[in-house]
């Protein structure tokens, strides 16, 4: 039986390949980044026609920041630039921006345009558009541990209380569904510390494409293969066909 099954209600996207997408083209890896960067604008762009409900995007990581000092700084201005350049636009349409990661270790200035950017999207209903930067997936479970450890000992909960759905919580996406669909480009085939906890039950997919090469064609592609998966967390495939049959 060929079942199409409904669209993912959240997609998180590792965009990896700028640099040697820059390199193979004969640019600096700066031009790869801006190239990464105007991707993304065209994907959200894409995300937004289709009615899609909600992308995270890992952006920078916490190992990020062992890259030399000058593409680190080069990617920080990125980011500075771009979303004064962008979120007028993003608020038109609709989208809510918001940013996730150890927010702490940026820039008073840079820190200060995301919070200004997240006030002005927080009331849209559209599309969400999650950005992690300086994030780690093991960063985040340890967080929410600290956060349970410091209220059992404070005796607001008790140990009996600790379970999946309080850890889940304390979480950076606590309020949004787990993922459906993780897409990662550039032919690397791991998931880098993202997103741990959340990704138990999502599908995975990997391109060789690079990232600044992932046009809505291949959005679409990866969009179509998801469409054709058969998620049962734990169930039967019968079980799953007869739901869909009802």
């Amino acid at each position: 039986m060929n079942i199409k099954y409904p669209k993912p209600k959240h997609i998180v996207i590792i965009m990896d390949g700028n640099g040697r997408w820059a390199v193979e083209n004969g640019l600096t890896r700066s031009k790869g980044h801006k190239a990464g960067v105007k991707t993304l604008k065209n994907i959200i762009e894409y995300a937004v026609r289709t009615e899609l409900n909600m992308i995270t995007a890992y952006a920078f990581s916490q190992e990020n920041w062992q890259r030399p000092r000058k593409e680190v700084d080069l990617l920080l201005d990125l980011f500075i630039t771009s979303l004064q350049s962008e979120v007028d636009d993003l608020h038109k349409n609709n989208i809510k921006l918001n940013f996730i990661g150890e927010l702490t270790k940026f820039s008073d200035k840079l820190r200060k345009t995301m919070k200004k950017s997240e006030l002005l999207t927080c009331d849209n209903s559209g599309l969400i558009l999650n950005v992690a930067l300086s994030y780690s997936g093991r960063w985040d479970i340890q967080q929410a541990l600290l956060s349970i450890i410091n209220e059992i000992q404070s005796k607001k909960i008790t140990i009996d209380e600790v379970n999946e759905e309080l850890i889940n919580s304390k979480l950076s996406l606590a309020e949004n569904n787990d993922p459906d669909l993780f897409i990662r480009t550039g032919g690397e085939k791991r998931i880098s510390n993202y997103l741990l906890w959340q990704l138990a039950y999502t599908e995975m997919y990997f391109t060789d494409i690079l990232w600044p090469d992932f046009d809505s064609k291949q959005f679409s592609l990866a969009l179509d293969w998801f469409s054709k998966r058969q998620r049962r967390f734990g169930k039967t495939s019968a079980q799953i066909e007869n739901e869909y049959d009802t």
